[in-house]
């Protein structure tokens, strides 16, 4: 084994020690919490070989860059889009992935509905919430959730199945804590059409707290693959 694959087997065997004891701590079980391979500048074969070790689940962040390297991915593996996503790239994507994670319009869930409809197809998302409030990032505001929630509840093509987010770093702990109080508000409001199945938070600097904080999908791209090659 080359040193390469033996650094990843390495950080996933330490990704699944952190995970199982953030979730021994918290009373859950670590087999709830899916492992996300987030794969933005790594080659392919590394990430064929991350799926070879079990994990089964990959995050695109760009659509050019999947495009490019779409056909060499292991085809057992499952993918889900989870960066920012102008509508225009939408028909690049629609077909491949099996979730749309960074949903934060109705406009956006309009043309992803609309898409699927044209595939014959129904897309799983996740509505983005910018829970922090931070101008750098994407996604709905909290008071804006449930309204958009309603709107999405109404589409055909689109299934929405929880709530993805990405705290600010500088206080993880307390945005995670919100997030968590906020997926629970609104799956105690039984919206029809909208199931809070999927609370994906946590990436390589704060995944074990947010297992704590009842995170059911860390998305971790660094922390498994080693520092990104933005030269790629």
């Amino acid at each position: 084994m080359t040193d390469k694959y033996q650094y990843v087997s390495d950080n996933l065997a330490a990704i699944k020690s952190n995970i199982a004891d953030a979730a021994a701590k918290c009373g859950r079980a670590p087999e709830d919490i899916r492992i996300m391979a987030v794969t933005k500048t790594v080659a392919p074969e590394i990430v064929n070989y991350a799926v070879s070790l079990g994990v089964a689940l990959l995050g695109e962040n760009r659509a050019q860059e999947f495009m490019s390297k779409q056909e060499a991915y292991d085809k057992s593996a499952e993918i889900h889009f989870i960066g920012g996503l102008q509508t225009n790239k939408v028909k690049y994507i629609i077909e491949p992935m099996t979730m749309i994670q960074s949903v934060d319009s109705f406009k956006l869930a309009q043309e992803i509905n609309r898409l699927a409809g044209v595939h014959n197809k129904t897309m799983d998302i996740l509505c983005e919430v910018n829970i922090g409030g931070e101008d750098s990032k994407s996604g709905v505001a909290p008071d804006g959730l449930i309204p958009l929630l309603e709107q999405i509840s109404q589409l055909e093509c689109v299934r929405v199945k929880g709530l993805m987010t990405i705290p600010p770093p500088s206080s993880s702990d307390v945005f995670l804590g919100r997030m968590e109080e906020l997926f629970q508000n609104i799956k105690s409001r039984n919206i029809q059409g909208i199931a809070m199945e999927t609370l994906s938070m946590g990436m390589t600097h704060d995944y074990a707290e947010a297992v704590k904080h009842g995170s059911t999908l860390v998305r971790i791209g660094t922390g498994l693959f080693g520092a990104r090659d933005y030269s790629r």
